[in-house]
């Protein structure tokens, strides 16, 4: 089985399954994605996503878009967790995939050029689910789960949303680095450590690209947080992030694995 895939143990009730714990563990994954997937927590957020799937861009009118929340996806084994800020409204609200199908260039193939550079990634591209990508190593999550409108969810939704990604990375047994994607996945990542019990110093960890904050954490919880700009493209075309820098972040997440 492919470690980027999640199922369920066919026929049976995981709680009381003899199948091995890794395997109970991709069967929990799973539940929580279906989960994620059927939310309808937020309104403005659900109304906008279906929105964007009935009108369509022209360039994909064609096609079916996917127009639910996104969960995860990955390495159910990852040591490195990426959390991003949202779908974008053409692609993963399109494609149901994160940072996947928003065109040659885009912040997707960015980050996937850097991941796949650095050897957490199959292929340096991520244009739809069946282009053969596969995680190694690495999962990928984001703080807000529909694609907000402005690419900007309100603090109510960001908050509604909190309980998706603390009950996915609660059932990644193994990250050890959380690599934040922007200051709004960095303040959200900071939020849930705090509400799982770690002690956030003071003053408050400050997002800064390529900069690592250390946080004395449960040992069920990562206490490696690096930041990364977000490989928007406003980001990506200004140079305010290039190649090299986001590679940079990916070489120096690979050495505080254990």
């Amino acid at each position: 089985m492919p470690r980027n895939q999640t199922v369920k143990p066919a026929g049976s009730r995981l709680s009381d399954s003899p199948v091995p714990d890794t395997t109970i563990r991709f069967g929990r994954l799973a539940a929580i994605h279906d989960s994620i997937v059927g939310c309808d927590r937020c309104p403005r957020l659900r109304t906008y996503c279906q929105q964007i799937a009935r009108d369509k861009r022209r360039a994909y009118r064609d096609e079916i878009y996917w127009g639910r929340p996104v969960p995860g996806f990955g390495d159910p084994l990852a040591r490195l967790l990426l959390v991003g800020l949202a779908p974008a409204a053409h692609g993963a609200n399109r494609t149901g995939r994160m940072f996947t199908g928003d065109g040659t260039g885009g912040s997707g193939d960015f980050l996937m050029a850097a991941l796949h550079r650095t050897g957490f990634a199959s292929i340096p591209t991520s244009s739809d689910p069946g282009d053969g990508l596969v995680l190694y190593d690495a999962y990928i999550a984001a703080a807000v789960r529909c694609a907000p409108p402005d690419n900007a969810p309100t603090p109510e939704e960001i908050t509604q949303c909190l309980e998706h990604l603390d009950a996915e990375t609660a059932a990644l047994p193994r990250v050890q680095v959380v690599v934040a994607l922007g200051k709004i996945a960095f303040d959200v990542w900071v939020r849930l450590l705090k509400r799982r019990g770690a002690t956030v110093p003071s003053p408050r960890p400050r997002f800064g690209h390529g900069e690592i904050a250390h946080v004395d954490a449960p040992d069920s919880l990562p206490r490696l947080l690096l930041g990364c700009y977000h490989p928007s493209r406003q980001n990506t075309n200004t140079g305010k992030l290039t190649p090299a820098m986001m590679e940079g972040v990916f070489r120096k997440a690979k050495k505080l694995l254990r």
